[in-house]
């Protein structure tokens, strides 16, 4: 039974989607827009964190309405060898601000949370509860979906935001950790493991423990136990848990990406989010795309669904090979390093120059940047590093699906 007609049916209210929504609707305000997400809030359980670098004028406007919390004086990184601190100014926003701002300014009805799609096609979405949802365009924000045509590793993680008895007495982010054991067990083996802890409040902290990890096994007891010993070792005292995060997510090392799409792909329907392929193959950040999907979205607000979707395959295809040097470095790290020894390879790179670690993380290296990170002594075996360029790694097909992080 159909009785609502719609301009844009968005399905997956996580960053990709609640962004788009946002973006149309303040490019077309007399659109009429629907966001559908199975869970109980926008974006889930879950933080997003970026550098002020990564967005241009545009980029930060579309965040502008959202409550962040942003350390205008850079971050720090901490390796066995050395500790830096760095200029570029970060930026943090919790999912339940992300949450609030959506609906306080998306129109009233527009996000429907609590109803699964069951179905899409190109011309509407069939919800779990027997409604239809009929579009004149469909766009797939649903999470990525793990895929034997794709390959690589994991990244898990469990965060923990904490309000503590006594001050932390941190003044800005520690994004990367790596003075912590790295090897503690993980899954059926040892993983690269840092620690990112963000101070959200004099007395607010959020920890988060982070494994670059061949399988994608997430043992919450020990990530929980390790997150206790490392706030133990910093000296602060018991807290209140305010919130978590916890998940798994894909770092690419290879594939077959015209597969992949041939695989999630629904005629006429444009995949927008991590599923169609738009997020950064090492990192796994998802911000930078996904502002700049949104914006080309509302530019393009008048196309049919068919051409979105043509226009959004397209794209894919040009991320996935312009993304192809970070599926490389990620093929030295899983297969050219051994696991207790990745540190070093991020303990090399955080020496290089700030403005080629922003770009790095926005994937925008230059090709200079290219050159200088693999440039110099080396952070893995010469043999190995040859040997793992052309592995691709094991199919990504696990069944775990990732409750943060786009």
């Amino acid at each position: 039974m159909s009785d609502i007609q719609l301009d844009c049916v968005i399905v997956g209210g996580g960053l990709a989607g609640g962004l788009i929504a946002l973006a149309l609707h303040r490019a077309r305000p007399e659109f009429r827009i629907a966001v559908v997400e199975a869970g109980r809030t926008i974006g889930g359980n879950h933080r997003w964190s970026w550098f002020d670098s990564d967005l241009d004028d545009a980029g930060r406007a579309l965040l502008a309405g959202f409550r962040q919390t942003g350390w205008d004086a850079g971050y720090d990184v901490e390796f066995p060898k050395y500790r830096r601190r760095l200029k570029t100014a970060y930026r943090s926003m919790a999912s339940a601000d992300f949450h609030e701002g959506l609906v306080r300014e998306l129109p009233e009805g527009a996000v429907m949370l609590g109803r699964k799609a069951t179905s899409l096609d190109a011309r509407g979405v069939d919800l779990d509860n027997g409604n239809r949802l009929d579009a004149r365009t469909v766009i797939d924000c649903r999470s990525f979906q793990p895929s034997e045509h794709l390959n690589g590793g994991w990244q898990v993680f469990l965060g923990r935001h904490m309000k503590l008895e006594e001050p932390h007495g941190l003044d800005r982010p520690v994004i990367m950790d790596a003075n912590v054991d790295q090897l503690a067990p993980h899954g059926n083996g040892a993983a690269y493991r840092f620690v990112y802890t963000l101070p959200l409040g004099a007395h607010d902290v959020f920890v988060e423990d982070t494994y670059y990890a061949d399988d994608p096994k997430l043992d919450r007891s020990a990530l929980s136990s390790r997150i206790d010993q490392y706030v133990h070792a910093k000296g602060w005292k018991d807290s209140a848990i305010v919130g978590h995060e916890a998940g798994v997510l894909p770092v690419l090392t290879g594939g077959n990406f015209a597969a992949y799409q041939d695989e999630i792909r629904i005629p006429g329907v444009a995949a927008a989010g991590a599923r169609g392929g738009f997020t950064h193959p090492l990192t796994s950040y998802t911000m930078c795309v996904a502002v700049e999907n949104a914006l080309v979205i509302a530019e393009e607000a008048d196309l049919t669904g068919v051409q979105l979707a043509a226009m959004f395959d397209a794209r894919a295809r040009r991320h996935w090979r312009r993304t192809g040097y970070y599926r490389l470095l990620a093929r030295f790290l899983f297969f050219a390093a051994k696991p207790e020894r990745r540190v070093k390879v991020f303990q090399r790179f955080y020496k290089l120059r700030e403005g080629l670690i922003e770009r790095f993380y926005a994937a925008r290296s230059r090709p200079f940047d290219k050159l200088r990170v693999l440039w110099g002594e080396p952070p893995v075996p010469i043999p190995a590093a040859m040997i793992a360029m052309f592995k691709r790694g094991a199919p990504l097909k696990s069944e775990t699906q990732t409750e943060k992080k786009a």
